[in-house]
Parts: structure tokens; sequence; C-alpha cells
């Protein structure tokens, strides 16, 4: 969720419910369903903006995808006042910044790309509370006040929508938080019933007919994906979609967590008769798994790790090979080729990393997790068409198809009738790593940082690498 300093380089190395989902064609109209594009956006340092970020009818919107952040536009207020908003799918809160915080006012206008909301501006703005706070690992985030307006997104306006408004804050982003409602800052620390966030407002208005959505964010070079609200677009995924049952955390669905077991890259198995909880996250922008599941990966691919960065580094020349990285959830499996984990980046005077001999040098999309629950980022959610069901508890996932321009949106209903084009996986298997209260009591109110690993793969100079510069960004794609 954040934009943070660039790296810093060390000797040697970068110091670098519960009726099963139903989906149909309506007869009597339009589908209802609200989409959007998601936009990709430039990001720099997205390896600790990770580790500060991390909170333990149809609609369609557009997505932007610059690096890795992906963005949603929507407007709030009478007048419309337009925000850029970082979709998340770890969080549940939808939040702003005021124009009048100090972070806002600083030099260099931080809050002006994605914009501000100023409550005083619009006439439909309603008070509830000041018991608006939410915070990361490194103590930042966001205070003020709980409010309603009108907010309209994919073209889709609804008029009484609960957010957060950041009148302290440390985030130049507004957030669009769209997990669970357990999951609000208001519930853990406020001891609040739940409200309605943004998918459940769209139910209760009748915009929609189901609490669930689908997200294809297409792949690494594309700037937009796309977000439906209600409905799936089955011209986005190759085969049929695979339904996993979401895992609860001490009882309860708090997020979005399924279970992964095993790993293979090409014909070496990493991992098997795995059973590890695993988080489905757009708010990350890498993947952090297991560390002993990591290190092996780095094996593969001689990847050379940074502890102090928490992540690894490959040559570019990567992205060519045709071996794919592959998850199985149970049966499914989910497979990244090699150009999505093979991720370009610069020195802070925007010259590519090399080494001495000229080799170009990329983030790795693979970090070890730590202590912490394993992520699938957006490295991993590239590749996966994914459909989020909140009102069923239940995750379905297939192969993404990348870069189609065919469209065939279907409307998600709910009943107990067969899933067209979504199949239950039989006898899946229940996650025992990675669930426990710990994670719920993340879920409902804090943050928790899923990037700091402690475990260290085998120390490998970069050599010549330290010599390019002090810091190091996201390359624009």
């Amino acid at each position: 969720m954040k934009v943070l300093s660039t790296f810093a380089f060390a000797a040697g190395l970068l110091s670098t419910f519960s009726d099963a989902l139903y989906l149909q064609r309506r007869t009597d109209g339009p589908p209802k369903v609200v989409g959007f594009p998601v936009q990709r956006k430039n990001v720099p340092n997205p390896l600790l903006r990770d580790r500060l970020r991390r909170r333990t009818g149809t609609v369609q919107a557009s997505l932007q995808n610059e690096a890795t952040l992906y963005f949603a536009n929507g407007t709030l207020g009478t007048p419309a006042q337009s925000l850029r908003l970082h979709l998340d799918t770890g969080s549940s809160d939808l939040w702003v910044n005021t124009p009048t915080s100090v972070l806002c006012k600083s030099r260099g206008s931080p809050c002006a790309s994605t914009g501000t909301y100023s409550a005083n501006l619009s006439s439909t703005y309603s008070y509830i509370a000041s018991d608006f706070n939410i915070s990361y690992v490194d103590g930042s985030g966001a205070s003020g006040d709980y409010v309603t307006d009108t907010f309209t997104i994919g073209g889709t306006s609804l008029s009484k929508l609960q957010f957060g408004i950041g009148y302290t804050s440390s985030s130049s982003e507004g957030i669009l938080g769209i997990g669970y409602q357990i999951n609000e800052v208001q519930v853990g620390r406020a001891g609040k019933a739940a409200y309605n966030n943004l998918p459940a407002q769209l139910v209760a208005d009748g915009v929609i007919q189901s609490n669930a959505f689908s997200l294809w964010l297409n792949d690494l070079d594309a700037s937009t994906g796309s977000i439906l609200f209600g409905g799936i677009d089955t011209e986005k995924f190759e085969g049929t979609l695979a339904t996993l049952p979401v895992q609860k955390e001490s009882g309860y669905y708090a997020e979005f967590l399924i279970t992964l077991t095993g790993v293979s890259l090409g014909n070496t198995v990493i991992a098997s008769n795995q059973a590890q909880a695993v988080l489905l996250d757009s708010g990350s922008s890498l993947t952090y798994l297991p560390n002993s599941i990591t290190e092996a990966i780095y094996e593969q691919v001689s990847a050379q790790y940074s502890s102090s960065d928490g992540a690894a580094f490959v040559p570019c020349s990567l992205a060519s090979n045709t071996t794919t990285l592959d998850f199985t959830f149970s049966s499914p499996t989910i497979s990244i080729p090699m150009s999505e984990l093979v991720i370009p980046a610069t020195s802070s005077d925007g010259r590519p990393l090399v080494e001495a001999d000229g080799t170009k040098i990329c983030l790795f999309g693979i970090a070890p997790a730590g202590s912490s629950t394993p992520v699938m980022g957006d490295t991993f959610i590239r590749s996966a068409y994914l459909v989020y069901d909140l009102a069923n508890n239940e995750i379905s996932i297939a192969q993404t198809k990348f870069n189609t321009t065919a469209t065939n949106v279907v409307e998600i209903t709910t009943g107990s009738s067969a899933v067209p084009d979504a199949t239950a996986v039989a006898n899946s298997v229940a996650a025992s790593a990675g669930i426990g209260s710990n994670n719920v009591a993340n879920a409902i109110g804090t943050s928790t940082s899923k990037g700091a690993a402690q475990k260290t793969a085998a120390p490998v100079s970069l050599g010549a690498m330290a010599a390019v510069g002090a810091g190091m960004f996201y390359a624009a794609m």
C-alpha cells in the first residue's frame, strides 16, 4: 500500500455462508455486474513497501498497473472529488487522504497524483465517528474519521458508503480494501460491529446479487487488468474454475487463505505433500513463501539473496527461460512463467543494475516469508484468474489468459445448483500450517509484515553490482 524509500547497498551485496456459488447469464437485461479497469503503477522499492504495508448484479472496473501496484479510479462526494485508489484484497477499509494533512502538504505534493478528499467541499458528507485508525508494522499508518458519502466507481454510484479519512497519514495513496468485513479497523480496534464495505454495500443496494468478485491482472507488461464485482469473464481464463474453501482462522473467516500443497520448477519438485495456508493478496507486490521452499527455488535459478533486503536478484536474461514455477492447490495447478517473476529494476539515477561484465540484474518475484503467513502476491496473481466468493467462503481459481481482448461476462448469483465454469475440488486439503489465532488478531485491526524474513539463503556475493549506486527502483514498464 505504500511507496517508500530506495534500497541501500551493503558491501558486496545489495543491502539490497453457504450455498454454492452460482453463475448464470441474465435473459431479462444486462448482468448485474459492476466492472472497471485496474491500472498498474510504477513503484519505487516494492520490497520495503510490502514489508511496511502488510495487514496481518456484477460491477466491473479497470485496474491500472504500473510495475506491481494496482489502482482503480473513483470519486467521492458531491460534487465529485477524483481519487486513484490502491486495490487491496488483503484489507477491508476504503480510506483516503485529506489535502490538509501534513503529508499531503509536504514538499513535492506527494498526494497530488492520487487525489484527496475534503469533507467540507461535499454536500453529501456525513460524519460517523473519530475512531478510524489503521497501522502498519513500522508504527506508521493513517488515522482520522469514519464518514459516509457518495462513492462512484465503474459507472456505478453508491449514495452512502462508509470510509475513513486520513487526517494523519504516512501513505500518499488512498486504499480500496475489499476483504472480509471482520478485517475492518472499527471491528478490531474499536470493538464495533462490522459495516458494509464496498462489496457488501453493492449487495445491500441491489447493484450485484452476491458478495463476490473476480480479478484479472493480466501480465507484467500490460498496463491494465480488470475487476468484476458480482460476475466473472469466462474469456479471461483457461479451462474451468476450480473451487477451494477459504481456510478459517480460530473459527473465523477473516482473510483469503487457501491451502498450497505443492511447488515445482519445471520437472523439479520443490515441495510436495504440503498443507500450507497462503494468503491471496493483491496489495502485495511480491510472493512470499516459506523459507525452505524459497531457498530451494533460489538454488534452482541461481538467485542471489540479500538478507538485508529479504529478497533475491537474478540476471534479467532469466526472463526468457521457458521453465515455469508451478503451484498446486490440492488439484489445480497455476503455472508462473519466468517472465512474470523477473522484474526490471534500476539504480537511483535511472540506469539498469549491471555487474562488471555488463550482465543486467533484475529483482526476483519470490521472497521468504520468515515467521509470517506466506502470501501469494501480484507475481502469482497475474498468472491466476481468481474469484473471491465472500458469501460462500470460497476461492475459485484457473490459469489466466494473458492479453486477451475477448469478453463474456457472466453474473454470479446464489443457489445450490452446479456452477457453470466452476467445479468444487474433491477432497481438498485443509491447512495445518500458517493458521492460528495470531493471524486473526492481525486480521482485525493491525498490520503484519509478510516480508520480514529471518532465515537467509546461502549468501552469494553480487560483486560489482554494489557499485551501481545508492538505491534501486522498479523500472517503469
